[in-house]
């Protein structure tokens, strides 16, 4: 169990969500031959997945959702302690602390959605439906915004841990891709294409699976930490130095590979500067030689 540590969250719920999301689309299709519901229109032939959990299978839809929130605010909260207690890249400064509470907020809108959606189903409560199916795409989309822009962020300041720049390209495709998608779904469903619209909307579902799986890659670095001590403050690797020279200077990549809080920095010239100075007893009795005449520096003074 040596590498099992927080990155276990976002693997647990893109399991579950991608085993909640085969099972809607399995039953649908092998169990019910791809049966019409009543929740769907007349001029549809595929189902939405609300149609397929507000079946007789809803149980497996609604407990596949909680638990899939559940787990992935977990990741999002551990990730925000473990950068608090510096087991991760931590947040220097208040604006990347902001940036990051915003994120688990929205996250938390997204929660809300995805949990209610499932419980109002689209055949009993359509409207209710929509609108929590609007909370759970808006509240996941911003969350991911503000979590580029945080790693953007701490990206610049710690350029030797390229990871971020991974999870923030990684975010950020996601942001781009489940926008395109989701402004796809909502105009081919106001224009009544719903089959188009069934199929991005199952495409939007697999896409956030993928978001999930992200999380991996933001709290992997904790396992190294999981002993005590503070990520920023570990040695550099071999790569990450090459790293920091080739974007900085040697200095920069050196200072960065043995770091020292700025505390202990000033505690260290504070000490050294009150600390008196010691003149060795051979130098203080040396002889100075001026016009081929030593001249103690020690000789009592003659008044």
């Amino acid at each position: 169990m040596r590498f099992v540590s927080f990155w276990i969250f976002p693997i647990i719920s893109g399991l579950i969500w991608l085993g909640t999301l085969l099972g809607l689309f399995l039953h649908w299709v092998i169990d019910t031959k791809e049966r019409r519901y009543a929740s769907m229109d007349e001029s549809q032939t595929i189902a939405y997945i609300s149609d397929v959990g507000a079946s007789e299978i809803k149980p497996l839809f609604v407990v596949g959702c909680v638990l899939t929130t559940i787990f992935l605010d977990a990741s999002f909260i551990a990730d925000r302690l473990l950068r608090h207690k510096g087991r991760l890249v931590p947040n220097t400064s208040l604006g990347e602390k902001i940036l990051s509470g915003l994120s688990i907020v929205f996250a938390i809108v997204g929660t809300i959605g995805l949990t209610f959606l499932s419980g109002f189903d689209t055949l009993r409560h359509p409207r209710l439906h929509d609108v929590f199916l609007l909370l759970f795409i808006l509240g996941y989309l911003v969350s991911a915004i503000f979590l580029c822009w945080e790693f953007q962020r701490l990206g610049k300041k710690y350029r030797q841990h390229r990871i971020l720049r991974l999870s923030f390209w990684v975010k950020l495709t996601f942001v781009a891709v489940e926008f395109g998608l989701a402004i796809g779904f909502g105009v081919t469903r106001n224009r009544g294409d719903f089959d188009r619209s069934a199929i991005l909307e199952w495409v939007v579902a697999l896409v956030f699976s993928f978001y999930v799986f992200s999380f991996i890659v933001d709290l992997w670095p904790a396992v190294a930490t999981r002993h005590g001590g503070r990520y920023d403050l570990r040695p550099m690797t071999t790569r990450e130095m090459e790293e920091a020279i080739r974007r900085g200077s040697f200095a920069d990549a050196t200072a960065a590979a043995l770091p020292r809080s700025t505390h202990d920095s000033q505690r260290t010239l504070t000490d050294e500067a009150s600390r008196p100075a010691v003149v060795p007893a051979a130098a203080g009795a040396a002889p100075l030689n001026f016009g081929g005449k030593a001249h103690n520096r020690t000789a009592p003074a003659h008044f």
